[in-house]
């Protein structure tokens, strides 16, 4: 299997300790994919809400005065401006690219480069981080590729489509962000996504579904986007049936 140049490549990159320029990765993938390819990139930016890990962490042992000032000076997503540090060194690169495009979910937007961008990722409900109403649903109609760069299944995002599409799926639970101007907080209901079982996942997956190497001393994965995701929802009926 290699890199189709005619679908979309959805990309979760680590490129520390390579020494290499983000820009020049999202050139060599721009320009494998060709003209007609295009490349996304998940955006995402828990640091504007107060129901994340990425919260928890930054407010371990704070009192709750100082909680307090932390939240109340968080800052609001804004889809063209805030960046998404903690995806990456590339995907905050394609995210500032001349041309992006980005999806307006503020916690968990995509971006992506090239003609089918505007079209993968128009559709992002602000109340579906990844489910049947967000650009993954869209990557997954369009038959895209999956390519890990140095990362593990763990962080592959495709896996929570497939917890949307479980017959049993996950329980509910409420998400705040911060969004527009600071203090502005919004919240609503969403699936209480749960990535805790993707890296054994991953390792379950029939090894015909997926091209394994090594690039810069770690592991690299390329997948068809629908089987990978296929399998997945049959793994997790197989024992998150009745989850409460």
């Amino acid at each position: 299997m290699d890199i189709r140049p005619t679908t979309p490549l959805l990309v979760h990159a680590s490129l520390h300790g390579t020494g290499l320029a983000p820009s020049l990765v999202r050139d060599t993938l721009l320009t494998t994919l060709g003209p007609a390819g295009t490349l996304v990139v998940p955006a995402f930016t828990p640091e504007n809400s107060d129901t994340s890990r990425s919260y928890r962490a930054a407010t371990e042992g704070m009192t709750d005065k100082q909680k307090a000032t932390f939240r109340a000076s968080m800052p609001p997503f804004a889809p063209d401006t805030t960046p998404c540090r903690s995806m990456g060194a590339l995907a905050e690169c394609v995210r500032t690219t001349p041309g992006a495009v980005r999806s307006t979910h503020p916690q968990t937007s995509f971006a992506g480069l090239g003609p089918r961008a505007a079209e993968l990722l128009d559709r992002h409900d602000p109340h579906c981080h990844l489910g049947e109403r967000s650009p993954l649903a869209a990557l997954y109609a369009a038959d895209a590729q999956v390519l890990l760069l140095r990362v593990g299944f763990e962080v592959c995002t495709a896996f929570h489509l497939a917890e949307y599409r479980t017959t049993a799926p996950p329980p509910r639970r409420t998400y705040r962000c911060v969004v527009g101007r600071t203090g502005n907080w919004i919240s609503y209901e969403d699936l209480a996504l749960d990535d805790s079982d993707f890296g054994v996942m991953g390792k379950r997956l029939p090894r015909e579904l997926v091209v394994e190497r090594e690039w810069a001393g770690k592991g690299v994965a390329l997948f068809g986007m629908r089987a990978v995701v296929d399998h997945a929802v049959d793994q997790m009926a197989g024992y998150r049936t009745g989850m409460t």
